[in-house]
């Protein structure tokens, strides 16, 4: 990644992130606010229902205590005590509820049992437990009806005065949809009541009905989303709130309040719920966010153009230092940047451009004083290949010249000798003067197809023949059978090869093995040439490619030179391994002909 698109990315990154933060804090103080604002509303609505609910108690103690004063009530209770015979009044409950406007009403007589009933005549001579309730202050009491059904509603007890034992009056007024519907509600708010079922033997349910849960308006939406806070309220008997998803929007989601609703003795009879709508917030939330979402791309397109800028003023300069420095990597020492301006990136142009000036120079005087190493080499060597043959051909020219004193019959002698030393010893002149022709006109390689294994044979069939003349010295092959393509020179590998196999004899005068092997190697192919001599020092290993350098005798250092050069040609390698006293193998390395 470049400095530029860096930068870029660095601006892109920032400015988002800045524009996320704020959009974040603004999130969730809007949340906040309207969490407050529902918690506000919920508290003010659960205040109004209690005073709706003490106002609607005290309806129904006073209904019942006018009840309770009526005279012909009071005369009927002393009747009753007095004849102990409940049959003429056995209707008389329906009319007292329909004149005080009660939805229940029973007679109970001293002993514990009902005398007449208005939500259920067939009760007569049941017991009713709600007459032994003590309290004064209405009561929450599930109802049975002759239908088999219960209903939830707001009970007092009052006993009837003048009579003794007392005979009591059980009344109420139904706790259901109307009550709800008088309820104070604010918009967005929605109120349901959760009344609790009973089994056969008149045990509350456990299990939630959706049924069973109504608002003012009829049956409550998506009921069965309640399901778990009406029942964690009902279990824990205490006030609970949470946010629950209506639908798989967010905007329909509420946040809801279930207060537990609970009888003289503790237990849960009903779950009042109240909904507020998170349907605003959700719709802020979303403006803020597409507000954010503007912000943020405008941010990032003045940061990209910030970065431009940037680029211009920063990274361009930089960059161009950097194609530079690769340049000088590459061989251009003599690279030179532009210089702009006075700050500290224009101080770093100015010397780099000095730096690579220097280093120019330093490389200028290296090369002279490295060609005139090279010809002072040249000239040490050729002077020292020349004056071993010319130091004979001086002796015998002298011997000839003194030979002319000599009888007829002896000079003729000394001549033909002399002719024969000096024809050998032109020979070397030549055949030195021939090395040196072809180290500086190597041909350049014409590239056929050919299989490695055809030239390693070629050299093994040149060279097993011709050992037999000299030291003992055994030529022997190893190579893959399968095919090894290479595209080479065919006459210039040969000529490696045999320089190689021709040093290796020459490092075995006293005879040995000398090993020829080609294997595949991945895409390459490899050559080796080992022999079995006292191998070569580290130094010597180090210093073997060098021109001119040799470890023989009479050698002109020029063999392993041409070697390097024919596989430099060909895009290979070579190197040397050696231990003393175990020879030394020669290794080339050739990519291997896919074509």
């Amino acid at each position: 990644m470049s400095l530029r698109q860096k930068l870029l990315l660095l601006f892109s990154l920032t400015v988002a992130a800045a524009v996320a933060a704020v959009a974040w804090t603004v999130l969730v103080r809007i949340r906040q606010v309207f969490e407050t604002r529902d918690q506000e509303e919920t508290a003010l609505f659960v205040s109004q229902f209690q005073r709706e609910f003490q106002h609607r108690s005290a309806d129904v103690a006073a209904a019942v205590d006018r009840v309770a004063a009526q005279e012909r009530v009071r005369n009927m209770a002393f009747e009753l005590v007095q004849s102990n015979d409940a049959a003429p009044y056995l209707n008389e409950a329906q009319t007292l509820a329909q004149d005080a406007q009660l939805d229940f009403l029973e007679i109970v007589g001293p002993d514990g049992n009902i005398v007449s009933s208005a939500q259920w005549p067939a009760r007569f001579g049941y017991a009713e437990a709600a007459a032994r309730e003590a309290a004064q202050t209405p009561f929450l009491k599930r109802e049975e009806l002759a239908d088999g059904s219960s209903v939830l509603g707001l009970f007092a007890v009052r006993a009837i005065r003048g009579a003794e034992p007392a005979v009591k009056l059980v009344a109420g007024r139904r706790l259901d949809q109307g009550f709800l519907a008088d309820l104070p509600v604010a918009p967005g708010m929605q109120v349901g009541l959760y009344s609790i079922a009973v089994d056969s033997d008149n045990v509350l349910a456990k299990g939630f009905d959706p049924k069973r849960l109504v608002s003012a308006n009829g049956d409550m939406a998506e009921a069965p989303r309640y399901a778990s806070l009406i029942d964690r309220a009902r279990n824990g008997g205490q006030q609970l709130s949470g946010v629950l998803y209506l639908t798989s929007r967010r905007e329909d989601s509420v946040t809801a309040t279930a207060i537990p609703l609970k009888n003289s003795a503790g237990e849960v009879l009903a779950v009042l719920t109240v909904a507020i709508s998170r349907g605003g917030l959700v719709a802020e939330q979303q403006q803020i966010r597409a507000i954010a979402y503007g912000v943020a791309s405008g941010g990032i397109l003045l940061a990209i153009i910030f970065s431009l800028w940037i680029a211009a003023r920063v990274s361009r300069p930089v960059e161009e230092l950097a194609r530079a420095a690769e340049e000088v990597a590459s061989g251009s020492w003599d690279t030179q940047v532009p210089v702009r301006g006075r700050d500290e990136v224009a101080v770093l142009a100015r010397s780099f451009n000095h730096m690579t000036g220097e280093l120019s120079n330093q490389r200028e005087r290296l090369v002279q004083s490295e060609r005139v190493a090279a010809w002072r080499e040249l000239a040490r060597r050729l002077a020292h290949e020349l004056k071993n043959p010319l130091f004979p051909l001086q002796l015998t020219v002298e011997n000839l010249v003194r030979a002319r004193q000599l009888p007829e019959a002896e000079f003729d002698e000394v001549f033909n000798e002399s002719t024969q030393t000096l024809g050998m010893e032109i020979g070397n002149l030549k055949k030195i003067i021939g090395r040196f022709s072809d180290f500086s006109k190597m041909p350049k390689p014409e590239l056929e197809h050919i299989d490695a294994r055809e030239v390693v044979e070629r050299v093994r069939a040149l060279y097993a023949v011709a050992g037999e003349d000299g030291p003992r010295i055994t030529v022997k092959t190893e190579v893959d059978d399968r095919p090894m393509p290479l595209m080479v020179d065919p006459d210039l590998l040969h000529r490696a090869l045999s320089n190689l196999v021709l040093n290796a004899k020459d490092a075995m005068p006293e005879g040995g093995t000398v090993t020829i092997s080609a294997h595949a190697k991945g895409e390459q192919v490899e050559l080796r040439v080992a022999d079995t001599g006292q191998g070569l020092t580290q130094e010597e290993c180090e210093r073997l490619f060098t021109p001119y350098y040799t470890t023989k005798q009479h050698g002109t250092g020029l063999g392993l030179a041409i070697v390097q050069s024919v596989v430099a040609d060909h895009a290979g390698t070579i190197t040397v391994e050696s231990r003393n006293g175990r020879g030394a193998t020669f290794v080339i390395t050739l990519p291997r002909d896919e074509g």
